[in-house]
């Protein structure tokens, strides 16, 4: 029995206007009258009829809306009808948590093959023919996670409704071990390494991602054991293999670097730095503040005498490009999960984001399959899911979101790049025991906790290792319930962990339980896993389903036996479903049963470090670009306006303003500065409400410098990550990197070489500015292959893409600096030089598309630590009124932003403008590294001029209460003269409508 329990707005409904703004921006303009929306709850349960009434009142306001279980709801008038809901096994959030309240009300349980399931409706009133509707329905739905039924009046009415369809899993293979043969040609074990493993119709499972070396690997030690892998343990090997989780490309040697890039550039530097600090001892002057780095779900560094603050930042990028929201959803959530397994258990209390787009104005189609097959979703459609889901994760975890940037380029239509990340704060002791330290011991039960587990995110880790093609897995998709998380993280970091009741916490995240339980058996030495006993959404997973799944919404813990009923109980209250699913050994054996019988056993060793070696060689050719031409100008009006309506520099508030930051009430420097609510780089809070300390975070990155140079794109990002969090009062002593690298084509010779080039100005410039890396993650292969709108086989490649994040601990938040210029008459000094320095410039793309130049910005890392040190010493003299670093966009942009975000004017003149700068454009546009710009208040000048006295620094002018900014060249001619209201109105322009 089925009930169908539909909700209609009796009151002007907003969702639905906007709708209709929506769709009347597609090709089908002006033609839709009016749009109404229907929520649908489908509960598949037998329940009494005196029950319904009180069911339905759970689900609707009636002073607003209008429900019916007995007859469909619909407007009037229309023409069209759509229902949007879910395939079968697709986490469908807003039914579980309608589950939970009936339950809840109730005191009842749905059992197996009952449950309840949402759609919408949306009802049009337009003249549209069949080619218009279906654009229509497109619009609103991904047909890898939903299903679309179009009806008109006529049928509607005819049909009486919708009609009533359950979207119930059916999986009518019987669940099985096979054992995989490889005793084949080396062209079989190829496609089965690409391909997957092959079922009895001849269909592959999904990409294995192995190549022939280690399929020959995996070979031998079958051999030896005298036998063929079973399907579970060729599936295990690729996801503890894959790229996803081993970071070969990193780990591999590379030309002379016999220890690879990830040893000897990343960790290398830290290393050096820790080893110069730790002289110095763990102090907030300079010291070794570092805890945990490269060991756990997250780096963690000292906060105060009683906590450690972690933080991790993930990619989520071939997901998000299938399944936008499900995709940016399932990343904020994973590395929300990557704080909770930090030690003992890490409480999220900051997330950071950041996006790379493609022209979201682009609408012209491509294929990942032949003959106009697998559309791919338009880039605006990825970027308003992109943003929706990570929205959505933050906010209904309660965890604040107020540092990110949204960055375009072309060249990430194939693929975007979706950056997550979370900050964790955890107490340095718990009961005496060390809560950043944990080791599963023999004899503890695996448990796994939280969500149940399905064939979503089967081949997660693995397709992540791949090109996104036409044979990519719908399977990868997974969709977050950050409702569910946000109960287990509560019970963990309130509760559980402070109760000492588990040894040792993982995320399921790639892989699964095939890499959470064999990363958490290293600590122990072994491990013994019963498939039978892991909960599954529905019946009928195949075991290698089962074990490499990466559903959401899990964690693995290690709970003493003598704990378990206080855990299980705990957990229980808290209507969190935890599972006894195995026991820890110490048996140097991954041993995996089902039904009684040994379906995997692997040894320890192998599965972490059989991955043979495979030494790589680069092929460095320069890149040689055009130089756009300049065109001499005597008013540069103009220009600037256009460069604030570029995408890379307006503002980008319709994002900032959605996520809420505000949540846990530990917000100090907030994402919107000043009266004209300008993006800041850079956001500080406080998490400890009765201590002044602050985390301060910032981050940069710099694609197109790639271009011309990785080692320059490299360098850049990391100054400026550091002079960001400076410039807004950071101790440059006391910061710390992480490192995300986004690669493509990652097996040619060339971009290996420019990879090695960007992970050497890591190397380089960490160790000048003793900024450790405690934290990274990379994803080597963001290509696409397919098909243009006219049929011609593509290939896309994302840029050569580093960002770096920096963190830092500041003693003192009311010591903070914002960008925005406060009063009239102070003063404006530029710190560091301009150089001509155009190359990859947001100036050049602007006057000339496709034009890079070939002089990228460069970093002098120890003049600039100087100049950083010194500023500190001015910010904690409280000297400094304003500052912003200089970037993307140059002098004249950073200038733009101050004045815009305290609706000030400025006059400016640039004949003592400090550099090597030969032009107009150059003093205005370009982006060289290494410098702030600053307002003082007059009776401080001298004071700051003293404390910056070693360093390249100049007053250009002052700011100013006509409202008005003005500019004048070297020969002291006026260049620039336009109103700030004007500033204001072209930096808001461009996404005025998202």
């Amino acid at each position: 029995m089925a009930i169908r329990l539909e909700i209609q707005s009796i009151v002007s409904d907003t969702r639905a206007s906007t709708r209709k703004n929506n769709l009347n921006t597609l090709e089908i303009k002006n033609k839709i009258q009016d749009v109404s929306l229907v929520d649908v709850y489908t509960i598949s349960k037998k329940i009494d009829k005196k029950k319904l009434e009180i069911l339905s009142n759970l689900f609707y306001n009636r002073s607003v809306q209008k429900a019916s279980y007995t007859s469909p709801l619909h407007p009037e008038k229309f023409d069209f009808a759509i229902e949007i809901d879910f395939l079968p096994g697709v986490t469908d959030n807003v039914a579980n948590t309608a589950r939970e309240m009936i339950e809840d009300k109730f005191k009842i349980k749905f059992k197996n093959g009952e449950g309840v399931y949402s759609s919408q409706v949306t009802f049009l009133r337009a003249k549209l023919n069949s080619d218009e509707i279906k654009k229509i329905a497109d619009s609103l739905y991904n047909p890898l996670i939903h299903r679309a039924i179009i009806k008109s009046f006529k049928d509607f009415i005819c049909d009486k409704g919708m009609g009533i369809t359950i979207p119930k899993v059916t999986i009518s293979t019987k669940a099985k071990v096979d054992d995989v043969n490889l005793n084949i040609s080396d062209d079989e074990l190829i496609v089965i390494g690409k391909q997957g493993i092959k079922n009895k119709d001849g269909s592959a499972r999904g990409p294995l991602a192995l190549d022939l070396d280690q399929m020959k690997t995996i070979r031998e030690y079958f051999k030896l054991q005298m036998r063929n892998p079973t399907d579970v343990e060729l599936e295990s090997l690729a996801q503890t293999w894959s790229e996803h989780c081993k970071h070969t490309i990193f780990a591999n040697p590379i030309d002379e670097i016999k220890d690879g890039l990830y040893k000897t550039y990343i960790k290398g530097a830290t290393k050096i730095v820790r080893d110069k600090k730790s002289a110095k001892g763990r102090s907030a002057s300079g010291g070794d503040f570092c805890v945990s780095v490269f060991t756990d779900n997250a780096g963690g560094i000292i906060f105060d005498e009683n906590y450690i603050i972690t933080d991790k930042v993930e990619t989520h990028n071939t997901p998000s490009a299938l399944d936008p929201f499900g995709g940016a959803v399932t990343g904020i959530v994973g590395v929300n999960r990557d704080a909770l397994g930090f030690g003992l258990g890490a409480k999220p209390i900051i997330n950071r984001y950041g996006f790379c787009f493609a022209n979201p104005d682009d609408d012209s189609p491509i294929y990942k399959g032949k003959n106009f097959t697998q559309k791919m979703l338009a880039p605006k459609r990825i970027m308003q899911g992109v943003i929706a889901g990570v929205n959505s994760g933050g906010n209904c975890s309660g965890i604040p979101s107020p540092q990110g940037f949204v960055y375009f380029d072309k060249r990430y239509k194939g693929k975007p790049l979706v950056f997550v990340g979370t900050i964790g704060l955890i107490p340095k002791k718990i009961k005496g025991k060390k809560a950043y330290a944990k080791k599963a011991k023999p004899g503890d039960y695996i448990v796994m906790i939280g969500g149940r587990v399905g064939i979503d995110g089967i081949h997660g880790a693995t397709f992540s290792s791949e090109a996104l093609d036409t044979g990519s897995p719908a399977t990868a998709v997974q969709i977050g319930d950050p409702i569910t998380q946000k109960k287990f993280s509560d019970a963990i970091v309130k509760e559980v962990r402070d109760q000492d009741l588990f040894n040792s916490i993982t995320d399921n995240g790639a892989g699964g339980l095939s890499c959470s339980v064999a990363e958490m058996a290293k600590e122990s030495g072994g491990c013994l896993v019963n498939l039978d006993d892991v909960p599954l959404k529905y019946p009928g997973l195949a075991p290698w389903q089962t074990w490499i799944s990466e559903s959401q919404e899990r964690m693995t813990l290690a709970v003493p036996k003598n704990k378990w009923k206080q855990f299980v109980n705990l957990m229980n209250r808290r209507g969190i479903e935890a599972t006894i699913i195995g026991t820890f050994t110490n048996s140097k054996k991954c041993v995996v049963k089902y039904k009684n019988k040994t379906i995997m056993n692997l040894d320890m060793e192998f599965l972490h470090n059989g991955l043979p070696a495979k030494p790589m060689q680069t092929s460095y050719k320069p890149i040689i670009n055009a130089e756009p031409k300049l065109k001499k100008s005597s008013n540069f009006s103009k220009d600037l306006l256009k460069m604030l309506e570029r995408q890379n520099i307006a503002s980008y508030d319709f994002i900032s303003s959605q996520y809420d930051h505000e949540v846990q009430g530990n917000s100090v420097l907030k994402p919107l500065i000043g009266r004209g609510r300008v993006n800041s780089e850079t956001t500080v809070n406080r998490p400890i409400f009765n201590s002044k300390k602050g985390i301060i975070i910032s981050q940069a990155l710099y694609p197109a410098y790639g271009d011309i140079d990785t080692y320059a794109m490299a360098a850049a990002a990391i100054d400026t990550a550091i002079r960001n969090a400076v410039a807004a009062g950071a101790n440059p002593n006391y910061l710390a990197l992480l490192d995300n690298f986004c690669w493509c084509s990652s097996n040619d010779p060339w971009r290996l070489s420019q990879l090695k080039q960007a992970a050497k100005a890591c190397f380089d410039m960490a160790t000048i500015f003793e900024t450790p890396f405690i934290s990274g993650k990379d994803s080597m292969f963001n290509d696409f292959k397919g098909y243009d709108e006219k049929g011609n086989p593509i290939s896309i490649s994302i840029p050569p893409t580093l960002l770096i994040s920096s963190i830092g601990v500041m003693n003192d938040v009311s010591k903070t600096v914002s960008l925005d210029f406060k009063f009239p008459n102070d003063v404006i000094y530029v710190l560091g030089e301009t150089n001509d320095e155009l190359g990859g410039s947001e100036y050049f793309s602007m006057i000339d598309e496709g034009c890079i130049g070939n002089t990228a910005p460069k970093v002098d890392a120890k003049k600039n630590k100087q100049l950083y040190k010194n500023f500190y010493k001015a910010t904690q003299k409280e000297l400094v009124t304003s500052a912003i670093s200089i970037g993307r966009g140059g002098l004249i942009t950073a200038l733009t932003k101050s004045s815009v975000a305290g609706l000030l004017g400025v006059d400016i003149s640039l004949k003592n403008l400090p550099g090597n700068w030969s032009h107009d454009h150059a003093a205005l546009f370009s982006e060289s590294m290494g410098r702030i710009l600053i307002s003082i208040d007059p009776k401080n000048a001298s004071t700051f001029e003293n404390t910056m006295k070693k360093n390249i620094i100049a007053k250009i002018g002052t700011v100013k209460k006509d409202g008005k900014l003005k500019f004048k060249n070297k020969k002291g001619k006026e260049i620039i003269n336009i109103t700030v209201k004007k500033l204001l109105y072209s930096y808001r322009k461009t996404f005025k409508d998202y």
